[in-house]
C-alpha cells in the first residue's frame, strides 16, 4: 500500500533540499509510530522544527486517522530528527521506493530515478 509524505523544513541532512515536496511512499506494516508521552510533547517537537515529515491524506491535509495515517502517529508525524540533522527516523520505508519502477505510476519526467533517492544521495554527500 502507498501513502503520501510531506517533506518539512527540518535541519535533517537527509531531507535537505526537500522541503515541501510531496512524496508517494510504500507502507509495509502499521508499527513505528511516533510515541510521545503527550500531545504536547508532539507538538514541542514539531514547533522545535525536529519533525521531519508527516502524512498526508488524498487531498493534501495532515492525515490523523487509518488508511492516510496507517499506525496512528501523533500530528500524523513519520519523521523526526534531531537538532544537529545527523540522526532521522522515519517510518515508513523510502528504501522500497527509490526507483521509478517501483512505483505502479509515475510521471515521465522522473526517469529511471524516484523523488527518494535524493534522501539517500544527500546522505552520501553528506558522508563524502
Amino acid at each position: 500500500r502507498f501513502s503520501r509524505l510531506e517533506i518539512l523544513p527540518s535541519p535533517s541532512l537527509f531531507f535537505a533540499g526537500m522541503e515541501g515536496s510531496v512524496l508517494p511512499i510504500a507502507v509495509a506494516h502499521g508499527e513505528g509510530r511516533a510515541e510521545f508521552a503527550d500531545i504536547a510533547s508532539a507538538e514541542a517537537a514539531q514547533q522545535a522544527g525536529l519533525v521531519a515529515a508527516r502524512y498526508l491524506d488524498g487531498h493534501g491535509r495532515v492525515a490523523e486517522k487509518y488508511p492516510y495515517n496507517p499506525n496512528g502517529s501523533a500530528l500524523a508525524i513519520t519523521g523526526l530528527t534531531t537538532a544537529d540533522g545527523r540522526a532521522t527516523i522515519m517510518m515508513p520505508h523510502p528504501e522500497r521506493v527509490f526507483r521509478s519502477v517501483t512505483h505502479s505510476w509515475h510521471p515521465d519526467e522522473w526517469g529511471e530515478d524516484g523523488p527518494w533517492l535524493r534522501m539517500f544521495r544527500n546522505a552520501r554527500v553528506w558522508t563524502g
